[in-house]
């Protein structure tokens, strides 16, 4: 992968749940990260019977940072069904949507001193953003799985990207289990339609003076916006 060399950990564990590598973080045995001269290994050792699930996923060609599909073997497996979140009787405020976008921007400590980073972050009500970032969106986005479900998963929350969203960020979110994904940028027709079926909220285009809700309406209160 190419990938920010920050927070490999959250990484390792987040790609392999968003790619159904592992169910759930239990079912990873041991992870450490080794550094040499040519890059860095993050190294996982899996509960017994997740060999066959690890072949099944395997890529043969090296993930970019532009695509989080790039080397998968087949168009099924590209637009493979994302898990239906729940969340039913979750709901954000419009202003508070906007004050969360806001507040990421100031969260971005590597964003800063680059300006040229993505990142990923998980909001819920009362609490500190989780914030993780990297040169590549959908690697972003991985990490937060990780570092969410390092500190015991979520099920409720937005998630909040400076991207744009593409199928894989609404399958990655859909298996994080936020009910909510909110953007900057547009998403394509597809990431509109697995969101559907996924019953997840997606809020895109998020501007300072507003957003566009594409999907499952339900979970954004309006009536301050």
């Amino acid at each position: 992968m190419m990938a920010s060399p920050a927070d490999l950990e959250d990484f390792g564990v987040g790609f392999s749940l968003s790619e159904g590598i592992v169910r759930s973080v239990d079912e990873i045995r041991d992870l450490e990260v080794a550094v040499s001269d040519l890059g860095v290994e993050v190294r996982m050792w899996l509960a017994p019977g997740r060999r066959g699930e690890l072949a099944a996923r395997r890529r043969h060609l090296a993930g970019p940072t532009g695509c989080g599909l790039c080397g998968v073997e087949s168009l099924s497996e590209a637009v493979r069904p994302a898990s239906i979140v729940s969340g039913e009787s979750f709901a954000v405020a419009g202003p508070d949507l906007l004050a969360a976008m806001d507040d990421l921007a100031d969260a971005q400590e590597i964003g800063r001193l680059t300006r040229a980073m993505h990142a990923a972050a998980l909001w819920r009500e009362g609490r500190r953003l989780l914030v993780r970032e990297d040169v590549g969106r959908h690697n972003a986005l991985d990490k937060l799985i990780g570092a969410t479900a390092r500190l015991g998963g979520v099920d409720d929350g937005v998630v909040l990207l400076t991207s744009r969203v593409s199928v894989e960020m609404v399958q990655k979110a859909a298996a994080l289990g936020a009910p909510v994904i909110c953007a900057v940028s547009a998403p394509t027709a597809l990431a509109v339609r697995v969101a559907d079926q996924a019953n997840l909220t997606l809020v895109a285009v998020t501007r300072a003076d507003g957003f566009e809700v594409f999907t499952h309406p339900q979970r954004i209160d309006l009536r301050c916006a």
